[in-house]
């Protein structure tokens, strides 16, 4: 964050300095007490359930030296009548002051984002200073927290934008309008909020029109409500995929025995090999996402596909570990959704060599009146994908239905823990995806 000083926050967002206003922030803005650090900013909500008023002692014992919160406190504060709309408004005056040479890339999809985000943070900053939103804080407060992470040194900044309704990525846009926008995909995460594909494909595309004057969109050639999109932008459309009329083609995939990819990334006109060290044949069009939007910001394509080759992602995302006794888990709980855990994680599964393949599967989360109905398609693509399929929790107990006689249903994820521990052995290799609040983490790590 650029400093600024209790006093010149409080001009920004309209609120009254109660304590000393010299007092200079120097360090990021952050929700949880815990996470500051040395000059940092704690900002306080007021919930329903949790006051985080009552938590600034503990911001400044790990370094806060400010707050913005709705009431007076021990630190100097600025306070304000609502502060998400004061973090949002600082947010944007940063970035707005730090403008000059900074390449904002904003990011979006169905499934995917935090993955490709953390290719293109590693694509972007082997050429400059990059900024990029910490694991998936991708909301309206996890993009003005990220925004307020950059700095004067900071070249490029790489927001992921999630939604849950119409209009949401709108709202995100309009604190800084991206200069590279890219859109991974349409798929069912949270269809129950949107009611339909075209809502998601609508609320999407806010991201495609929120680009900065002259902007550049970047979009998958293989998904045709993504491809649509061109028509939101009256700038340059770079696209990537499989697809032969790719400006960035996939070519030439494979997996090697532990599911990772090696391929070719294309161009009219020059080409790069590729082999990543993540797990799973979806990877490449993320690869090819990355890469693209590096274009976009002037990274040359061998810059880039270097740059992927030694790429890592957040934790609880395809993470492959061996475990004591010879087996391989497959973490990838952090959050779940019918495209993601079908085409992704159980094909990751199953191109892994090994033994017995277990796939252990929770309820995935918001599919409104369709949920049932692709529990149970899931359970039927995971029995021709994996040896047994573990249901964890009542409410996937679809999933044990459309698996059939390969499924077993476990009541918790003590249960899950305990069961598995008993049947897998050496050699096999256990899939672990769900929705994040199925809290499937908790099973990974036991096991590991």
């Amino acid at each position: 964050m650029i400093p600024l000083s209790v006093g010149e926050i409080a001009a920004v967002v309209g609120g009254r300095v109660e304590g000393d206003g010299s007092v200079t922030v120097t360090a990021p803005a952050v929700l949880d007490g815990r996470q500051a650090e040395p000059g940092g900013l704690f900002v306080a909500f007021a919930g329903e359930h949790v006051d985080g008023h009552d938590y600034v002692g503990q911001a400044g014992r790990t370094g806060a030296v400010a707050v913005l919160g709705s009431r007076t406190t021990p630190l100097p504060t600025v306070v304000v009548d609502d502060a998400r709309a004061a973090l949002q408004t600082l947010a944007a005056h940063v970035v707005a002051r730090l403008r000059d040479g900074l390449t904002v890339v904003g990011l979006t999809g169905s499934q995917g984002k935090t993955g490709t985000k953390d290719l293109l943070a590693a694509v972007l900053s082997s050429v400059a200073p990059t900024t990029a939103t910490i694991g998936s804080l991708n909301n309206e407060l996890g993009v003005p927290l990220t925004m307020l992470r950059a700095d004067a040194a900071t070249r490029f900044l790489v927001l992921e934008m999630g939604a849950r309704h119409i209009g949401d990525i709108a709202a995100l846009t309009s604190l800084v309008a991206p200069d590279v926008a890219v859109v991974l995909n349409v798929g069912q995460a949270h269809l129950g909020e949107f009611g339909s594909r075209a809502a998601i494909a609508r609320t999407k595309g806010e991201l495609i029109q929120g680009l900065a004057p002259g902007g550049t969109a970047v979009l998958n050639a293989d998904d045709p409500r993504v491809a649509a999109m061109r028509s939101l932008t009256d700038g340059p459309v770079v696209t990537f995929g499989r697809a032969e009329h790719a400006d960035l083609r996939v070519t030439g995939l494979t997996l090697d025995r532990l599911g990772r990819p090696s391929f070719t990334l294309r161009t009219a006109d020059a080409s790069a090999p590729v082999a990543l060290s993540l797990v799973g044949a979806h990877q490449a069009l993320n690869a090819s996402a990355a890469a693209a939007a590096g274009l976009a910001a002037d990274v040359p394509l061998d810059v880039a596909t270097t740059a992927l080759a030694t790429a890592s992602l957040s934790p609880w995302r395809m993470e492959v570990r061996e475990l004591a006794g010879g087996a391989a888990l497959l973490n990838d709980s952090y959050n779940a959704n019918p495209d993601s855990t079908t085409r992704a994680a159980l094909d990751a599964l199953a191109a892994i060599e090994g033994g017995r393949r277990f796939a252990v599967l929770g309820e995935m989360l918001e599919l409104g009146d369709v949920s049932a109905a692709e529990h149970r398609a899931v359970g039927e693509y995971a029995a021709s994908r994996a040896d047994v399929v573990a249901a964890v929790g009542e409410a996937a107990r679809a999933i044990a239905d459309g698996a059939g006689e390969r499924a077993v249903v476990l009541a918790d994820n003590d249960t899950a823990v305990d069961w598995l521990r008993g049947h897998i052995a050496a050699g096999d290799v256990v899939l672990v995806k769900a929705s994040r609040g199925a809290r499937l983490d908790e099973v990974a790590a036991a096991l590991a």
